[in-house]
């Protein structure tokens, strides 16, 4: 079925883009937009319908949400970490348009650089051209995940080139660039520049290749004039930099001086151009990649109105722990000089390993996302990467892994229970909830309270980014509603008393009912066909309908035959072991 899915998707998207005069890929937009949202079960929510979320210290719970994923670099085709980053947004992201908050979800590539130039020179084609078919596959990526974007943007788009080169001239016009001369160590593969006492054994700190770079005309960025400046804000705003480990690793790493930025490079053409000086100098990458925070919302139009009014600064910006350094140091430096708002919180997650080795091409063992979701399944694959390791820190992949976590939480503790609980109703209830539900006992109660407090220790969870919290919190539901049911024995119930039976089987379902709505964030096209069992109408899935008698499971309702969500995965050598 995984497989066939994935081909269903290919035919799909194969008609979902359209190519310009100058083969710029474009994006149907609206169209693969709604059929991805149909498709996830994207539920409605009602703007009086605004549940919320629970304040913290960087977010009011109410207010229009932005949140990012880095831009990803076209070098070369989308591993698990773009997956990784991109569903754990899109969790954050599902889970606050279902409780009732307005979302600007960011996503997309960028295609500036050195190492873009050189791949395309290899292919024997022009960068535009290279970046175009390889921007393709980011895109299909997202797609394939189900992953609910509201925007992809490119680094080599008209609108974005000119809000960075406006970026660039009031940093001009407020002193904070000047021209010099520039030597010293440079990552290809980074994009990035490197002090002598950064190098590691010859190499970067990413253990990337180095390459000295001898007296290149630069501009800079006055980089050094924000150092107390940054500390300062560091230090007024403890939660801007998460989780702490690595808040802790950009204070050192600013306590540790900060020197003047280059941010030009004249050694190779693919950028976008430097204002004044068009000829000679592209714009570093990374000037020119973090800009499109905001030049996704119409930067430099900030006029009331504008999505740039309403969504920024924004709420959120989800990086790889190696790309810290831009987005905590470089990117609020920027935003100082310009005297622009910064995001609310930056949050830096881990690295994947595979078998407990680093993931390389060298090695062999990169993990295509694609071939999980071929394997294992969409949702499956997502609650994978969600449920195996806390948010922000490193995390090891191994097939066997993946397949014992697949089979125990979703297809025998979830799935069974949802196939085990409706199969009963179905044959001994003339296939609808049942109609007499005698009174609740002390195990009901105590069972429908703690379905009653799962929102709001979800939503605890991710306000502090802890998906893993979260989806445990899930997971966790689901053993007492097995255990519940055990204690319970419908089975025996139908004989000896029908009427409790009856109760038995209807709490379940009301607390099922309660499971699925939270897990559409993480799984949402199995969670929508456990709705869908549950006889749940489709207006009712946001959270503001966790609450509320008339939301609840209606008794008498007609279902539908009961039907497997979660296949089994049968490997017999991993069975065996």
């Amino acid at each position: 079925m995984a497989v066939l899915s994935v081909l269903a998707y290919h035919l799909r998207h194969s008609r979902g883009f359209l190519f310009n005069s100058n083969n710029a890929v474009h994006r149907t937009f609206a169209t693969t937009t709604q059929q991805r949202f149909s498709t996830a079960g994207k539920a409605t929510v009602s703007l009086d319908a605004v549940v919320g979320t629970p304040a913290t210290t960087v977010d009011d719970g109410k207010g229009p949400f932005q949140i990012t994923t880095p831009i990803y670099y076209v070098n070369d085709k989308p591993h698990i970490g773009h997956a990784y980053t991109s569903t754990a947004c899109d969790v954050i992201a599902r889970f606050m348009r279902l409780s009732g908050r307005e979302v600007f979800f960011l996503s997309g590539t960028d295609e500036h650089g050195q190492k873009v130039e050189q791949s395309a020179a290899k292919k024997g084609v022009p960068p535009q051209q290279f970046v175009d078919e390889v921007s393709v596959n980011f895109r299909e990526l997202l797609d394939l995940l189900q992953i609910t974007n509201d925007k992809f943007i490119r680094t080599t788009d008209a609108d974005h080139k000119k809000s960075v080169q406006h970026l660039w001239q009031v940093l001009v016009e407020k002193d904070f660039i000047y021209k010099g001369t520039y030597s010293g160590w440079y990552s290809v593969r980074d994009e990035c520049f490197y002090t002598e006492s950064e190098l590691v054994d010859g190499k970067a700190p990413t253990g990337a290749e180095v390459e000295w770079v001898a007296k290149e005309e630069s501009y800079f960025f006055k980089l050094s004039a924000f150092q107390e400046k940054l500390l300062e804000y560091y230090e007024s705003n403890p939660d801007f930099i998460a989780p702490q480990s690595r808040r802790n690793e950009v204070l050192a790493f600013v306590k540790g001086g900060l020197k003047d930025l280059s941010i030009s490079r004249t050694s190779f053409s693919w950028g976008v151009p430097v204002p004044g000086d068009e000829e000679e100098h592209i714009m570093y990458v990374w000037m020119d990649a973090l800009t499109n925070y905001i030049s996704a919302l119409g930067y430099p139009n900030t006029a009331d109105g504008t999505d740039y009014a309403k969504f920024w600064p924004a709420a959120l910006h989800v990086v790889g722990k190696d790309i810290l350094r831009f987005h905590a140091v470089y990117w609020p430096a920027f935003l100082m000089a310009a005297d622009l708002p910064l995001p609310k919180r930056v949050f830096a997650h881990g690295w994947w390993t595979k078998d407990g080795e680093k993931i390389s091409k060298s090695l062999g063992n990169v993990i295509d996302p694609v071939d999980l979701v071929e394997k294992y399944g969409v949702d499956q694959t997502r609650f994978f990467l969600m449920a195996e390791v806390a948010f922000g820190n490193d995390g090891d992949f191994s097939d066997k892994t993946m397949i014992l976590k697949i089979n125990n939480n979703l297809a025998n503790e979830l799935g069974n229970l949802c196939q085990r609980t409706l199969s009963m109703v179905y044959k001994n209830c003339d296939k609808a909830v049942p109609k007499e539900i005698g009174p609740f006992t002390a195990e009901d109660e105590a069972l429908l309270e703690a379905a009653s407090g799962l929102y709001g220790r979800c939503a605890d969870a991710i306000s502090e980014q802890a998906i893993q919290k979260y989806v445990t919190e899930l997971i966790e539901m689901v053993w007492n509603v097995n255990k519940y049911i055990d204690e319970m024995a419908p089975w025996a119930l139908r004989k000896t008393d029908p009427e409790r039976m009856a109760t038995v089987l209807y709490v379940i379902m009301e607390v099922l009912r309660r499971i699925a709505i939270l897990y559409q964030p993480v799984i949402p096209g199995s969670a929508n066909t456990m709705l869908d069992l549950l006889a749940v109408p489709a207006d009712q899935r946001s959270f503001a309908c966790l609450e509320g008698d008339e939301y609840k499971i209606q008794p008498g309702a007609t279902i539908c035959q009961p039907k497997g969500i979660f296949p089994r995965i049968e490997i017999s050598e991993l069975v065996e072991a």
